[in-house]
This record gives structure tokens, sequence and C-alpha cells, in this order.
């Protein structure tokens, strides 16, 4: 669960570095756009990425989320939860797509949602959400 504080940092920061883990153990490291999302902060990436490869085989992962002068940051280590249309109804993976566009763009409505929905199939994206079990960092 994330504090109230944690929540109001992610609400006004949306950049982010992931950290996950190769075959060889090895950090694999990606910058994102994050928002929070339900208990913890989510993304949305498409399937051919390693980032997504990653996580499907070992869901251990860590999030910093900084400022744009990074002086301020949260780290939030946990296990993700992906959504994608081979685990996910395709309704609900709609939805949490749409969801975590909002979140990571400060609560902007899209322009043209069916399109976008369109957009999010064909690219076969998928939402992940960084679920902590650890918080910390200068704005905890």
């Amino acid at each position: 669960m994330l504090s109230d504080n944690t929540k109001e940092f992610l609400a006004g920061n949306h950049q982010a570095v992931l950290t996950t883990f190769r075959r060889d153990g090895g950090a694999q490291m990606s910058i994102i756009t994050v928002g929070a999302y339900r208990s913890g902060a989510a993304f949305t990436t498409t399937d051919d990425r390693a980032k997504l490869m990653n996580l499907k085989r070992n869901p251990r992962c860590s999030l910093l989320v900084a400022q744009d002068s990074w002086r301020s940051y949260v780290v939030l280590e946990g296990q993700a939860q992906v959504l994608a249309a081979d685990n996910t109804d395709a309704e609900e993976l709609k939805h949490a797509l749409r969801d975590v566009y909002r979140s990571a763009s400060g609560g902007k409505e899209h322009p043209d949602w069916d399109d976008y929905d369109r957009s999010m199939v064909e690219d076969k994206r998928a939402a992940v959400v960084v679920v902590p079990d650890r918080v910390y960092g200068t704005a905890v």
C-alpha cells in the first residue's frame, strides 16, 4: 500500500527508471513514464521489449521515480503485475491501458479513445503495475 505522500509524489512526477533482471541475473534498466495506479505505479510497454520479457520470467523489479531535477525521488521495490492480451480479458485490458495513460500523463484525456484503443491492440501493449514491498527515497 502506498502512503499518501508517495501517491502525491507519483501524481506529480512521471519520469522513471525501471530495473528488471536478465536471465543471467544482470540488471536491465529502462527509462519509462509512470503514474500511480491501483496499489503501485504503472506504465505501458509493447510485448517485444526486454523489460516485459524479463518481468514475465521474473516479476521482481525496482522503480525509481524522480522529479525533473532528479533531487527528490521515490523508489518502489517489489513485484510487477503484467496485464496483457494473453492473461487479461480484452475489455479489462482496454480500461487498464486507458487508466494508466491518464495516470502517467497527469490526468489528461486522450483526444480519440477509439484510435488509442486500436493503437494499443496493434502495438500489442501491456500494462505493467509495480506493486511495492518496500518504498524509500527523499520524497517518502
